[in-house]
């Protein structure tokens, strides 16, 4: 499956997997795929795609005069200023020609070098006398003044500060999304091969961006285009792959989803492992393959390979942490197409993967069984469950004081809101889930004490966030997301410029059932059939049916041991009269049969069990198993066994992987009802051990067999001196720590402590040292010092409020005595001492401790 393009020769990355023709079942399967398509997955009208021809025509010639305006005004001859050419190259959805009513053109102008990115947007130097709020003043002459002042073009809306300037406007209803790429050459003939590497010879980063988008688009169709039937075949199935990923709220790059050019490469993928498949067949592969993709490893159509003109070249071993999912162009410079993929997203994706494959083997299964069974495909396409799938949702709102500002601003946000829902909320919150939908609500819906002018209200579009908390991480019972929201603005959102005063994001949250109803209008029925559904999924979760299995297999059980009990105080009764031992025979005979009627419901219960635990993958986990290897085995880079590459790809998914920026997050807990059906059993589970842990948070596990006989007299170990010496108050409680108050009157319980060893009594000079007067000198000095030899940390303990250390001391007569301080951990105070001078102990072994 080689090809030809750009003057060199493209292999693909990966080897064939199956290269077995269609059936005529799965010709069948495939005709009941195309009747779908044909009527719900329609294409551009014959109308509609020459009002798109005609609109990229006067564009196209706007363009080049353009380019000769420019070339007479730098005083060029005229044979320079008519070779200086220009083109006008589509890509994406267009180029391949799959693109949907009402969908966008990307377009990108090549330009020759005596053309400048300034006189592209011809933005002026702004006037001090201007005030800040007004908009900048364009160059008459600049193409991005042109296409505002046409009268045909309409939403107008220049992004210069992007990495890859852009202008949007809709141009007769047509919407047009205009890159631009200034070549190092003086033309750009007709004849112009954008597929060769050479056009990329000293570009600059947005313009080597810009035409990464052509490049790529017609590297892949290269690539699938092996015969007319095996390209249409990649056409149908990116169809179906593209509604699907639109309805189920996964096609959005910026959001952190697929975009577009990702799913061509992943579809493009499935045709170089199966060339020979029909569509119907491919679809289903298609959820196969990246149902069991072990992630982080990447997918490529081809061999990344470097070109030699200088521009950075992705490689297997540069990648870090925070490519999740990479996927990678196949043009040079090869680079990571999913960059902005999260593990919260990665997570979405896999869900959704796998719901879609239990989905199409289902219906595989029903049309092996009936060929002639009408197959429903509308559940495959069926909209996202997302607004009753979580107990909790958080609007975004984003305002602007007027309409042009509001374009621009929301723009700008909503780039970066893929950072504040998974790098902010999804990271410091106690969050088993978290899921951005990535379609706008044209609504303003915000706390209605924001104080919002009307114009932000009208000029305002939403985004909401779905969540569920994890309780074991949970601490009280509310979540505060002041601090992230604060952090967005400062870090990310003040980068605007300029940043107008009106400019905002609100967030509010909402339970499922508080929701307003313009968000379930994507449902039929409206809020009353979503919630309606809601409950049916929530009854139908597997979760929540095995509990209540089990809860009836136990009231069962319980019901027989009563029974049982019954039957042995019976027998207990048999010197009773014969008439009245007759009645009890009678009563045991129906006894036995309930006895034996529950027995047969709870085998019938644990044989359904069984059954349910016994059934096994479908029949193509086999062929799923082998392909799987073919793929590892091909892998660049460093190799590893199939079950070291699946360990990795649940520890990703767990977010045990992630490394990026020092965080070391948690593991995850289960996720519970979620709605749609998606599967949720791929987490990482932390291995349970039997090692006795500390209740206190704050404690260091002391040697076990001191730590015991503290237990014993009622205290809590709480810390060890070893290391709360380099922390002076190590001992005080934490902010976040609610202790309950004691009266000062009770007092700590008395105890008893004798040591094991015996201490020697030392004097202490002024600055605290030791005062070495022979092994002979046993005698207790005036200072009350005690110093404990051989021994490392110190004994304490915690009590209620209280923290006090324990120690035994000698007196000057040499009495052994206790000795009680609240002082810090470190110092047994200045009582006991002359002032100015710190008496240091350590622990020492128990022999036994009582109140």
């Amino acid at each position: 499956m080689s090809t030809k393009i750009g003057g060199r020769v493209v292999q693909p990355a990966f080897p064939v997997v199956d290269v077995a023709p269609p059936t005529s079942l799965e010709k069948s399967f495939d005709d009941s795929l195309q009747a779908f398509i044909a009527e719900n997955v329609p294409l551009e009208s014959t109308e509609g795609i020459q009002r798109r021809e005609r609109v990229l025509n006067r564009m196209g010639a706007l363009c080049r005069d353009w380019i000769k305006a420019v070339c007479l005004k730098r005083g060029l001859p005229n044979d320079v200023v008519y070779s200086a050419g220009g083109q006008l190259f589509t890509s994406g959805s267009y180029r391949l020609g799959v693109h949907e009513p009402g969908a966008d053109i990307d377009t990108i102008l090549v330009a020759p070098n005596v053309c400048s990115r300034q006189e592209f947007f011809g933005t002026l130097p702004v006037d001090e006398s201007q005030p800040e709020n007004s908009q900048a003043m364009r160059d008459p002459a600049s193409l991005a003044e042109r296409i505002r002042t046409h009268p045909d073009v309409t939403n107008f809306v220049p992004v210069e500060g992007a990495a890859v300037p852009i202008l949007t406007f809709d141009w007769e209803g047509v919407n047009i999304d205009l890159l631009f790429a200034r070549l190092n050459s003086a033309s750009v003939p007709e004849d112009f091969d954008i597929d060769n590497d050479a056009v990329l010879d000293g570009v600059d980063s947005a313009t080597e961006k810009s035409l990464n988008g052509p490049r790529v688009t017609n590297l892949i169709a290269a690539l699938v285009s092996g015969n007319t039937k095996r390209y249409q075949t990649f056409l149908a199935v990116v169809r179906c792959v593209r509604k699907w990923a639109k309805n189920r709220g996964l096609y959005s790059n910026k959001m952190g989803y697929w975009g577009g050019v990702n799913i061509n490469i992943a579809v493009a993928l499935c045709v170089q492992l199966y060339p020979n498949a029909s569509p119907a067949t491919l679809l289903r592969k298609f959820f196969l393959v990246f149902k069991t993709w072990r992630w982080p490893n990447p997918i490529m159509l081809t061999k990344p390979h470097d070109a030699g003109y200088g521009l950075q070249v992705w490689s297997p071993q540069a990648h870090n942490a925070r490519q999740v999912a990479p996927m990678i162009t196949p043009a040079y410079p090869a680079m990571n197409s999913t960059l902005s993929v999260s593990r919260q997203t990665l997570q979405i994706l896999h869900e959704e993967f796998c719901r879609g494959h239990d989905i199409l083997d289902k219906l595989w299964k029903q049309h092996h069984s009936d060929d002639t069974e009408t197959l429903d495909w509308d559940e495959l396409f069926r909209p996202s469950d997302f607004f009753i799938a979580y107990p909790y949702y958080l609007s975004l709102c984003i305002v602007g004081p007027t309409q042009a500002d509001a374009q621009a601003w929301a723009g700008f946000v909503e780039s970066r809101l893929r950072k504040l829902v998974s790098d902010m909320l999804g990271r410091s919150l106690p969050l088993s889930k978290i899921q951005l939908w990535p379609k706008k609500i044209e609504a303003c819906i915000a706390d209605r004490s924001s104080l919002l002018t009307l114009g932000q209200r009208r000029n305002s579009i939403t985004y909401m966030v779905g969540f569920q908390v994890d309780t074991m991480r949970m601490r009280g019972d509310q979540l505060n997301i002041e601090l992230q929201m604060s952090h967005f603005r400062e870090w990310e959102l003040s980068r605007f410029q300029p940043l107008i005063p009106g400019m905002d994001v609100l967030a509010k949250t909402f339970p499922v059932k508080s929701l307003p109803k313009i968000c379930f209008e994507i449902y039929d029925g409206g809020k009353e059939a979503a919630m309606k559904r809601r409950r049916m999924l929530r009854d139908a979760d597997p979760k929540r049916q095995e509990r209540r299995r089990v809860k009836r297999l136990n009231e069962l059980k319980n019901k027989m041991a009563e029974m049982k009990k019954r039957q042995e105080r019976m027998a207990e009764g048999s010197s009773e009269e014969d008439r009245k031992r007759k009645h009890e025979d009678d009563d045991d005979d129906v006894e036995g049969d309930e006895e034996r009627q529950q027995k047969k419901s709870i085998k019938l219960e644990e044989s359904k069990n069984d059954v349910e635990n016994k059934a096994g993958e479908p029949d193509e986990a086999d062929l799923l198993e082998n392909a799987l290897n073919i793929l590892q085995d091909s892998e660049i880079g460093e190799r590893k066994t199939r079950e070291e590459a699946e360990a990795d790809r649940q520890k990703l998914l767990s977010g045990e992987l992630e490394g990026d920026d020092d965080y070391v997050p948690s593991d995850d807990e289960d996720m519970g009802y979620t709605g749609d059906g998606a599967r949720q059993n791929f987490f990482v589970r932390p291995k349970v051990t039997n090692v006795r842990k500390h209740k206190d948070m704050r404690s260091l596990p002391l040697a076990e067999d001191d730590a015991e006989i503290l237990r014993k007299a009622g205290y809590t170990v709480v810390s060890d001196a070893e290391e709360e010496t380099k922390v002076i108050g190590g001992n005080m409680p934490t902010p976040f720590r609610q202790v309950e108050q004691r009266n000062e009157g009770n007092g700590l319980k008395k105890l008893k402590i004798k040591f094991r060893t015996k201490f020697d009594i030392v004097e202490l000079d002024p600055k605290g040292h030791v005062i070495d007067k022979g092994d002979d000198d046993f005698t207790p000095s005036r200072y009350v010092s005690m110093i404990a030899s051989r021994f490392v940390a110190s004994l304490f303990a915690y009590k209620a409020s209280n923290t006090a250390v324990l120690c035994a001391v000698i007196t000057e007569t040499g009495k052994e005595e206790r000795l009680v301080s609240n002082s810090n951990l470190v110092n047994v105070g200045s009582g006991t001492t002359e002032p100015g001078r710190r008496l240091w102990f350590h622990r020492t072994l128990l022999t036994e401790s009582s109140r």
